[in-house]
């Protein structure tokens, strides 16, 4: 069986070593559905308003009044139950099939592969995932340092004033500069650039040199930034952050789903998000520490080149996947990888569907107009739409400025930098029910539920602010209410991270065939970064502006995409990533823009699911 399994991945390459373009063939009508959520989900799961909650978390807890310590440490919190409801939604034992309305839950018709799980492969996938310990670095660790006294009379003294003085700033509008964001969301901008010529690079030269290069880009910003003199040598560095975050998220997925076998696939690809949690964790405890010595900030943003080179080192000793092996034209150390990833010498059947896929994909001359065809709109859409509901969640946001956000909620400086933590905390044992539970539940029903558990949260934090401190700002939490709020803060980041967070990512980089899977994913990358910057941009402006009814927009969001998902996301688990048209072809809305050619005749004459 598993020869069956290596010769499908044989084949699934060579078609794929055919496409010319990726980026123009991902466009075509039979890549719809792998267009469609590629798009999509990144875009929905910043509109989720995690990102809000995860950036400013300190800063939000600050204005509610917790106090830097307090901040911090709620920050803490919220990252451990994040990492706490990953893993105990579900029990591995509990072995069910769940269908919902509006998607499908279908056998493939596919091939079950032989081979087993290694050691090999699970280290292989730790290991690349290390990828995100760098981009959760960075978010948790820029809204700490912007609510450090030192680092703001450095660079940003107006709105260290401004924050001095209550008496005439309204509450909401304390961080409201420009400059500052432009510090914070800079990084995106430069990534949404990165993730493009990180697609070139991927499909040419191999998923390994642009995980390397990654981290170089990542280690060359975090020196930039430690040493900084000057706000110019800020945006400088943070650019270079930018670079390294849109060539690792651009690969590093791919590489996932490419290693993993199909049952565990999720599994293995959310070790990317479980990593980015880790990261904003240690983030935060990180600028508790160092937040009462003048130069702390320093400290925090240098120790970034920690991670950069960890996963500098490690892509070196990383393998190449099979399907970047075959595309590039080395069958037999493909073959060679297949055995050893899957622990058998049986191996000629997927060979097999990787070598057709990649002569399917050679014969597209240009992946970026070939994913705007009508058969690949599923991608196309869900490619782009994935990434943009994601960060209108504002999870970014919340996670990036937790210790602003909390200082404008009246937390007090060190008790924000504590809810900080909290938060942060609550987001990595969160993770860990994604983890358990994506294989077995599948990516439909976290999505559902997260979305719901989100937008109930939010709607209740909306009504707390504004009945405290209405539209003139002002007010302030006792410790029971701000306790309270706390508590839906850590539910609405413990929701993202079982749901949007790490399937945001997953689900993008696993429903595009490998003609368009390079242009795919980097469509997901840039649509996700160039929201991250926008959102990141604005984010103080809106709170200024629109208060305590921010969290009422990005709830109103949240609701447009748990209806997107529950309508249009056909079930993915347990399919591999070359039988993908088995589940548009089944989609009662996806079907109609699958070519009969694109799955074999004997599937076409059953019936389609509903």
């Amino acid at each position: 069986m598993l020869m069956k399994e290596y010769q499908d991945l044989v084949d699934a390459s060579e078609v794929a070593s055919k496409v010319e373009n990726t980026w123009k063939n991902i466009i075509r009508r039979r890549y719809r559905p792998q267009l469609t959520f590629c798009s999509f989900i990144p875009v929905s799961q910043q509109l989720t308003e995690i990102n809000v909650i995860m950036f400013y978390t300190p800063v939000l807890f600050t204005i509610l009044g917790f106090g830097s310590d307090a901040s911090l440490i709620r920050i803490l919190f919220l990252e451990s139950d994040r990492q706490i409801c990953m893993k105990d939604i579900v029990s591995r034992r509990w072995h069910s099939d769940i269908c919902l309305s509006g998607g499908a839950h279908i056998e493939t018709g596919g091939r079950h592969y032989e081979g087993e799980v290694t050691a090999f492969v699970l280290i292989t996938c730790f290991v690349a995932a290390m990828g995100g310990l760098l981009f959760g670095y960075d978010l948790g660790i820029t809204g700490g340092v912007t609510s450090m006294e030192p680092f703001l009379v450095k660079f940003f003294p107006t709105v260290y004033k401004q924050m001095l003085d209550d008496s005439s700033t309204n509450q909401y509008c304390k961080f409201d500069n420009q400059l500052l964001t432009l510090f914070t969301s800079s990084l995106y901008l430069a990534a949404l650039i990165a993730s493009f010529f990180a697609a070139t690079t991927t499909r040419l030269f191999g998923r390994k040199p642009s995980m390397f290069l990654g981290g170089l880009f990542f280690l060359i910003g975090a020196l930039l930034n430690g040493f900084a003199i000057n706000v110019e040598m800020l945006i400088i560095g943070r650019i270079f952050l930018g670079f390294g975050v849109g060539y690792y998220n651009q690969s590093v997925p791919i590489y996932l789903s490419e290693m993993a076998p199909a049952k565990i696939r999720g599994a293995l690809n959310i070790g990317f998000q479980m990593m980015i949690t880790l990261g904003i964790l240690g983030a935060n405890l990180i600028n508790y520490a160092t937040s009462r010595h003048k130069n702390g900030w320093r400290v925090s943003l240098g120790l970034g080149a920690v991670p950069a080179i960890l996963l500098c080192v490690g892509s070196l000793c990383l393998e190449e996947t099979p399907n970047s092996l075959i595309e590039r034209g080395q069958h037999v150390k493909a073959k060679t990888m297949l055995q050893k990833v899957r622990g058998t010498n049986n191996v000629d059947e997927e060979y097999q569907d990787l070598v057709d896929a990649s002569e399917a994909a050679s014969k597209v001359e240009n992946p970026w107009k070939n994913i705007t065809r009508r058969r690949y709109r599923p991608q196309l859409t869900f490619c782009s739409l994935i990434p943009f509901f994601q960060q209108l969640t504002g999870i970014n946001v919340i996670m990036f400025y937790a210790p602003v956000l909390f200082t404008i909620l009246g937390f007090g400086n060190d008790a924000s930098l504590m809810s900080a933590v909290i938060t942060g905390g609550v987001n990595v044992l969160a993770t860990f029910v994604s983890v358990f539970c994506v294989d077995k539940f599948g990516r439909r029903i976290l999505f559902l539920e997260g979305g719901i558990q989100m937008l109930v949260c939010q709607i209740v934090v909306g009504v707390m602010i504004g009945l405290k401190f209405g539209l003139n700002g002002q007010g302030s939490f006792n410790k029971g209410e701000a306790d309270i709020l706390l508590v839906f803060i850590c539910l609405y980041v413990a929701a993202f991270a079982w749901s949007w967070g790490p399937l945001g990512w997953l689900v993008p980089s696993e429903i595009c065939s490998l003609e368009i899977r390079a242009a795919g994913q980097a469509i997901n990358v840039a649509v996700n970064m160039f929201f991250t910057f926008g959102i990141g941009q604005i984010f103080l402006s809106l709170l200024c502006h629109l208060k305590f009814g921010l969290f009422f927009f990005f709830g109103a969001w949240v609701l447009v995409m748990t209806i997107f998902i529950a309508f249009l996301l056909p079930e993915t688990k347990n399919v591999p990533v070359e039988e993908m048209n088995y589940v548009w072809k089944s989609h009662w809305f996806w079907n109609k823009y699958i070519p009969d050619d694109a799955v074999p005749p004997a599937y076409n004459s059953s019936k389609a699911a509903p």
